[in-house]
């Protein structure tokens, strides 16, 4: 990465990788992808789980295969997401003995769309090679890509001690981050080199070095993006719980795209028990759109609340708005051009509600406290209509799924349809 700050949407060249449908890298847009974290053994749970990361609009989803009843489950995983029509490509995630799992399951490595291995656990001291190299020949017969991706909590210890054997005999040696810096690149150069050497093209090849320190993610990616042009993985590796995970991967995140990193990223949050899984690809996505690099669904604008507003009232209006928007994008983006770029408002006083509903496609403005619930609405920058009573919120949604209907060309029409009622809700 150059000290010049690169234009926002300014990508780093890169060698772009087609992962079944999808591709990454060159001029694709940047894509989005998750991990379950089901046993991938238990295949309906497996199933349920990548439909609803898929659903929610994760485009590549990742699994664990990490022994034998893993990697038999995976073709029919594959094959009844395909029954409920579900194309989302599929991730193996392979460590220690991921040779002997491909070689011993064809059907698995049919079924999986890319491999991801990691250097730092395929194998240790001689059968490292052999094990590594077993698995890029394996992904060469199948015509698989793979994802050489470098993670500092697994790093080549083999290969940190020569760095480090390197550096001391330095006049001037480094400190230890940046010689693990050094080395999680080096990895991940050399292990692609070394699947280069196996016959392996450059446009089969994605990288990744994650880590779980924002500078240090931010650093190291800096220095493999200025080393290769292959097609870059990133993510904040192990980025927290709540707040703090959300924090943590968009700071490091942003940096990186800003200055043009990037060709997939992952926002890896602990749920909390029982929590939803999906909720890291909603993040990724926010992250992508907020940027203005992607858009996915419509973003909903709100006020955050003080003394002048009722807040249960437009808490409540911004939630269910937010969650209806979520549930109908499935629907309208198989129907609809454009409407992921739509805008909404829903502010809680008139301060700044009228103004602020006036640059969406559609605001609404609450009263504020004390006041009875009337509500204008803001349609195209114009006053259209006042809501009152005790269900704005259900009519609010009704405006907004008119306004889908009449304002966003059906695809395969030539014209606009303001004849369409609002289709069925899908969850």
């Amino acid at each position: 990465m150059t000290s010049e700050t690169k234009k926002l949407g300014t990508r780093r060249n890169s060698i772009p990788v087609t992962i079944g449908p999808v591709t990454i890298g060159g001029d694709a847009p940047i894509v989005v992808q998750s991990m379950t974290n089901t046993d991938t053994a238990d295949v309906t749970g497996t199933v349920d789980q990548v439909e609803a990361l898929a659903r929610a609009g994760s485009e590549l989803v990742r699994v664990t295969v990490d022994r034998p009843a893993a990697a038999k489950a995976v073709p029919h995983i594959r094959d009844e997401l395909d029954k409920r029509g579900i194309d989302i490509p599929l991730i193996g995630d392979f460590h220690y003995i991921g040779h002997k799992l491909l070689e011993s399951h064809p059907a698995c490595a049919e079924a999986l769309a890319k491999y991801r291995i990691n250097p730092g656990n395929v194998g240790f001291k001689d059968k490292r090679d052999s094990q590594f190299s077993s698995m890029i020949e394996t992904a060469l017969h199948y015509d698989r890509p793979v994802r050489i991706g470098v993670n500092w909590g697994s790093l080549d210890q083999d290969l940190l001690a020569r760095l480090m054997d390197e550096n001391a005999a330095l006049a001037e040696p480094k400190e230890l981050p940046e010689v693990t810096r050094a080395a999680l690149v080096a990895s991940a150069l050399e292990n692609a080199a070394r699947a280069k050497e196996l016959g392996m093209g450059a446009d089969r090849i994605v990288l990744s070095c994650k880590v779980s320190d924002v500078q240090s993610l931010i650093g190291v990616y800096g220095d493999l993006a200025a080393s290769c042009e292959y097609a870059l993985h990133l993510g904040l590796t192990e980025a927290g719980m709540g707040s703090k995970g959300i924090v943590a991967s968009t700071a490091a995140l942003a940096v990186l795209l800003q200055n043009g990193i990037g060709d997939t990223i992952r926002v890896s949050l602990t749920p909390e028990p029982g929590g939803d899984r999906s909720r890291e690809v909603v993040v990724a996505q926010e992250i992508l759109q907020t940027m203005g690099l992607r858009s996915f669904a419509p973003l909903v604008i709100a006020c955050p609340g003080c003394g002048r507003t009722t807040s249960t009232v437009f808490q409540g209006l911004a939630e269910k708005i937010q969650t209806h928007v979520r549930q109908r994008m499935p629907e309208w983006k198989k129907t609809y051009q454009g409407v992921e770029d739509m805008n909404l408002a829903v502010m809680g006083c008139i301060v700044n509600g009228p103004g602020e509903s006036k640059h969406a496609d559609i605001g609404i403005s609450l009263p504020g406290t004390g006041e009875d619930p009337a509500a204008p609405v803001f349609i195209d920058g114009k006053k259209t209509l006042t809501l009152r009573g005790p269900d704005i919120a259900e009519e609010f949604q009704n405006i907004v799924d008119d306004y889908v209907a009449s304002h966003y060309k059906r695809r395969g029409d030539k014209d606009k349809n303001t004849d369409r009622a609002p289709s069925t809700a899908v969850g």
